[in-house]
């Protein structure tokens, strides 16, 4: 009787333990933005750490610049049938000449990260 409930707190801890690691994991990329672009209001460029996190097709993307959070935006992924061959983005112009981020495509992977405009230029 003690060893079946020893066994069961076991696999009970165990089971707490793996739904904490899966629940707690998020998807990572990177981005060299080479234009100055407007997200949230900011004009940046350079290297970002791109992570977003989320179920179903809306996410919550988080562009960090080393541990530092520089923007935090919704974005919807969006499958594709090939994958990035490397990590991209891609922009649109608005009339002022001033660009936007409209799309990340991280490298490997079978979808990419599109920016509600919205979201991106606020």
């Amino acid at each position: 009787m003690k060893i079946s409930r020893m066994l069961s707190l076991l696999f009970g801890a165990a089971l707490l333990f793996a739904s904490a690691a899966i629940a707690g994991e998020t998807n990572k990329s990177s981005v060299q933005l080479e234009d100055k672009v407007i997200v949230e209001g900011k004009a940046l460029t350079g290297k970002y750490t791109v992570e977003w996190s989320g179920s179903g097709p809306t996410v919550q993307v988080t562009l960090l610049q080393g541990k530092q959070t520089v923007a935090t935006f919704p974005a919807h992924l969006t499958e594709q049938p090939n994958t990035n061959p490397q990590d991209a983005y891609s922009t649109s112009t608005a009339p002022d000449g001033s660009k936007s981020l409209t799309a990340i495509y991280p490298s490997g992977k079978h979808f990419f990260l599109q920016i509600d405009q919205n979201q991106a230029r606020r």
